[in-house]
């Protein structure tokens, strides 16, 4: 993702409601400016998988103060259905970060059930920054920012009132996909056995859900690097630390290898972060991984948009079983 969101290449998938338009979308995005203020252009933002994402260029009156909003749609059949509860849930999270420590984009306008628009969209303030997926100088020092990041998300305070939904596990023993030529039938065995079984006691915080590098944006290189922006709130979840951090875990591991995912548990805690220990902790962290399985298609095929054309199913497959075969090693 990049720019505020998922961005989605594809067609609609479905066509749009009511017989309404992308002009009638804009229609109701230009309702959302102040006044004077109009939209002077459109542009497809690259990298996601849920939604299609577009940036919207704002002249202000009189031609100046320009600005950029972003414009979230879900196209596609499956997100259409449960866009309604994906967006509202995001514009409440959106409304609860205004005035908090994690850098999060400002809701502008809300049409969850796409009662105005060809699809159900929200609009929202652009953040500035990139999505930085690339093996560099500067990768060990964006896994530290992205590690004490998460942490300060985990450790907003949100009052019973605003608590997001409970977690949800993104997968199970019986749903697993494991890949069809493995080598490695056995480490497949052993990793779905270890999470069948209740899930360990947890504390409970608030969690982004889908915190992974595509949903944070970055300024700056070297000494000058900062988070400028974490983005893509749909999944918001109250549950425990570990699976955040066992999320972007995975991640890690599947763009810059196993080592990079294993050690961003250690990175967390040394941000301030509270995890569970030994097969607790695993039990997590084999719980996200497994949903990855068998090539991670759902984050590959937007971070091979935004240039890891490295990232093939079969180099993603191999990582992922390296790192499943890392996390026993060290957590069994």
């Amino acid at each position: 993702m990049i720019g505020n969101g998922d961005g989605d290449g594809d067609g609609d998938g479905g066509g749009a409601a009511g017989g309404r338009t992308f002009a009638d979308t804009l229609r109701w995005a230009q309702g959302a400016l102040r006044p004077g203020e109009r939209i002077t252009g459109v542009a497809e933002l690259k990298g996601g998988w849920t939604s299609r994402m577009r940036r919207l260029d704002v002249e202000g009156p009189g031609g100046g103060g320009g600005h950029a909003l972003v414009l979230r749609s879900f196209v596609k059949p499956f997100y259409r259905r449960h866009a309604p509860g994906l967006l509202e849930r995001e514009a409440g999270v959106l409304r609860l970060l205004e005035t908090g420590a994690v850098p999060a984009a400002r809701l502008r306008a809300l049409d969850g059930r796409g009662a105005a628009c060809d699809h159900p969209s929200l609009v929202m303030t652009h953040l500035p920054g990139r999505v930085r997926l690339e093996q560099d100088a500067d990768t060990g020092r964006r896994a530290g920012l992205l590690a004490a990041q998460l942490a300060a998300v985990h450790a907003l305070s949100v009052g019973e009132q605003q608590r997001p939904r409970a977690w949800q596990a993104w997968t199970a023993p019986g749903l697993v996909r494991v890949p069809g030529a493995t080598a490695r039938p056995a480490l497949w065995a052993r990793a779905v056995a270890e999470i069948d079984r209740e899930a360990p006691a947890l504390r409970p915080c608030f969690l982004h859900r889908d915190f992974h590098p595509g949903n944070v944006l970055f300024t700056g290189s070297g000494a000058d690097l900062a988070v400028s922006g974490v983005v893509d709130w749909v999944e918001t979840s109250w549950g425990p630390a570990d699976l955040d951090v066992a999320h972007c875990s995975t991640a890690l591991a599947l763009l810059h290898g196993p080592a990079a995912g294993l050690a961003f548990a250690d990175r967390y805690r040394e941000a301030g972060g509270t995890l569970a220990e030994g097969r607790d902790h695993l039990y997590w962290r084999l719980l996200d991984a497994l949903a990855f399985a068998p090539d991670a298609e759902k984050v590959a095929v937007p971070w091979r948009e935004l240039g890891r054309t490295d990232l093939t199913p079969a180099v993603l497959t191999d990582r992922l079983e390296d790192y499943l075969q890392a996390l026993f090693d060290r957590y069994a």
